[in-house]
């Protein structure tokens, strides 16, 4: 899938700065007491898209850029399709032949195989077809984070130097689920269509989790995505801290536990 430039730069992004100023930011008592009983330090934000509001626990992380870990396969697979990358989110991509740390990666996989399995080596090959130019360039289209890509095309949103905050999170998959980036709608609809998670009568949502390891040790998990309820919109990003292994096993719970404590799901 390709497209031409006018198409890519149609529309204008509204900036980080642009959503830490929103009308009203509300603290959350009930979600502070869900991470404090999960025993874990991080930050959970939603915005209900209508209204303008955010509720959110520890507003100062949440303005706080960590590297995306997996969540970045959304914006990946949006900038894959887009340049031509790869033809559909159903071709599929060489693994590469080696024994993987999952058993699961080491076949060929499209991007709808590999989303709900986070498969980082088929990733990988899509960002490494991509390009570091065309990946920088189409980053600062989006407007994503801080827009770093380093040396490394096939890592740098692993431990960095890409980084982006559970706020600006939510804004980039807000717009994702409304047409609104400066991209193609077709590879919008596409992205979107992998990133579904689950869908009720009352309700669909999406996501994707991320776990990123730096040389550190300061392991950090995410969940980020959007819930549409009732006719609404709802994106919410969630990122903590991952200091035993079970805190992992935290991300989607603790988030799902969080949009019901908050009257959604």
């Amino acid at each position: 899938m390709r497209f031409p430039v006018s198409t890519l730069l149609a529309g204008l992004l509204l900036s980080a700065c642009a959503l830490a100023q929103a009308s009203d930011w509300k603290d959350s008592a009930a979600v502070g007491k869900l991470f404090k009983k999960a025993g874990v330090s991080g930050t959970f934000v939603l915005h209900d898209v209508a209204a303008d509001s955010y509720t959110v626990h520890n507003l100062a992380r949440a303005k706080t850029r960590y590297a995306p870990a997996s969540t970045f396969k959304l914006a990946n697979t949006l900038i894959g399709l887009t340049v031509g990358a790869v033809a559909d989110v159903d071709a599929a991509l060489p693994y590469g032949g080696k024994p993987l740390a999952r058993k699961e990666w080491e076949h060929d996989m499209s991007l709808r195989q590999a989303m709900p399995v986070s498969n980082l080596r088929i990733y990988q090959e899509l960002a490494r077809r991509i390009g570091a130019e065309r990946m920088r360039t189409q980053l600062a289209t989006l407007n994503y984070g801080n827009m770093q890509t380093g040396k490394a095309i096939d890592s740098f949103w692993l431990e960095g130097p890409l980084q982006i905050s559970a706020l600006e999170q939510t804004g980039f998959v807000e717009r994702l689920a409304q047409d609104r980036l400066p991209f193609p709608r077709e590879a919008m609809a596409q992205t979107r269509a992998i990133a579904e998670l689950e869908r009720t009568a009352a309700y669909t949502l999406y996501g994707k989790t991320g776990w990123s390891s730096p040389a550190d040790g300061k392991d950090l998990g995410w969940w980020v995505g959007w819930l549409q309820q009732d006719g609404r919109l709802y994106s919410f990003a969630l990122n903590l801290d991952i200091r035993r292994e079970r805190d992992a096993g935290q991300r989607v719970p603790l988030g799902r536990a969080s949009l019901k404590a908050l009257g959604l799901l």
